[in-house]
C-alpha cells in the first residue's frame, strides 16, 4: 500500500477567496482601463500645442474647446481645457475630494457637483474646496487641429 496520508485537502478560507475575487476583478478593471495607446514614444508634454505623434484615441477637435474654458470627456474621464488661445490642457475628472465627476466649466473654473469644490482650468488646483488635492494632469498630444490622449 501507498504511504499517503488519507487527509482531505484543506479548503481556503473565506477571507482568502474573497481576496482573491477582489484581486481578479482589479486585475480586469486595471486592464480593462487601460491606455489604448499603442505607440511607446510619448513623451509630450500635457500642455503641447505643436503636432505630435499621439497614438492615443481622439477626443475633440481644438475648435471645440472653448477659450477660457474646456469641455468634459465622460466617457474618458478627462476635462480638456484651453486657458489660453492654442494652449490645451487635460485633467482627471474624478473630483479629489471624494471620487464624484465633476460636471461644469463656468468662467474659468471646474466645478464638482457633490459638495461644489472649484479648480482651475489654467493648471487644475484647488480654487475653493472641500477638495485639497488640484486634480491630476492627463497627457494629451495636439497635432493639427486634434485633441489626442496620450
Amino acid at each position: 500500500m501507498a504511504s499517503e496520508s488519507i487527509h482531505p485537502a484543506s479548503t481556503p478560507s473565506r477571507r482568502v477567496v474573497v481576496a482573491a475575487v477582489g484581486a481578479a476583478g482589479l486585475a480586469l478593471t486595471l486592464n480593462a482601463c487601460g491606455s489604448e495607446d499603442d505607440s511607446s514614444s510619448s513623451s509630450d508634454a500635457s500642455s503641447s500645442s505643436g503636432a505630435g505623434a499621439g497614438g492615443g484615441s481622439v477626443l475633440a477637435k481644438t475648435s471645440d474647446i472653448p477659450e477660457g474654458g474646456g469641455k468634459i470627456f465622460k466617457d474618458s474621464g478627462v476635462v480638456v481645457t484651453q486657458p489660453t488661445a492654442g494652449e490645451f490642457k487635460a485633467f482627471s475628472s474624478k473630483c479629489t475630494h471624494q471620487g464624484c465627476a465633476v460636471t461644469g466649466i463656468t468662467d474659468g473654473v471646474i466645478t464638482c457637483p457633490c459638495h461644489k469644490s472649484e479648480f482651475s482650468v489654467t493648471d487644475g488646483s484647488v480654487k475653493k474646496g472641500p477638495a485639497t488635492q488640484p486634480l491630476p494632469e492627463e497627457k494629451i498630444t495636439v497635432s493639427g487641429d486634434s485633441i489626442s490622449l496620450a
